[in-house]
């Protein structure tokens, strides 16, 4: 059974950086892409970034400047880096991998920004 799991979030002061974790388990298969979302409290899940097996990166317009994802094709792992996080970077982030026609999901990992 293919399971995504986050890990990483937490409370942060406005400013600071947060490096997100999703370790993917039970898969035999290295998925083509990987990346993360987000949601924000009363706002619809958006797109964040992806990262293709080769390692191309794709991010939403909005989050180029401050935030950079990576992965580890060998341990099935993707990553998320958050620079000068702002109080509007709080939400649930998260990650998902596909597989062909699939896509799997991980239960999210909360970040809080303070101001």
């Amino acid at each position: 059974q293919v399971q995504l799991v986050e890990s990483g979030g937490g409370l942060v002061q406005a400013g600071g950086s947060l490096r997100l974790s999703c370790a993917a388990t039970g898969s035999e298969f290295v998925f083509s892409a990987m990346g993360w979302y987000r949601q924000a409290p009363g706002k619809k899940r958006e797109w964040v970034a992806t990262i293709t097996a080769p390692g191309v990166t794709n991010y939403a317009d909005s989050m180029m400047d401050r935030f950079s994802i990576s992965r580890n094709n060998a341990e099935n792992m993707v990553y998320l880096q958050i620079d000068s996080l702002k109080a509007e970077d709080t939400g649930v982030y998260y990650c998902y991998g596909a597989w062909n026609e699939y896509d799997f999901w991980g239960q999210g990992t909360q970040v809080t920004v303070s101001s």
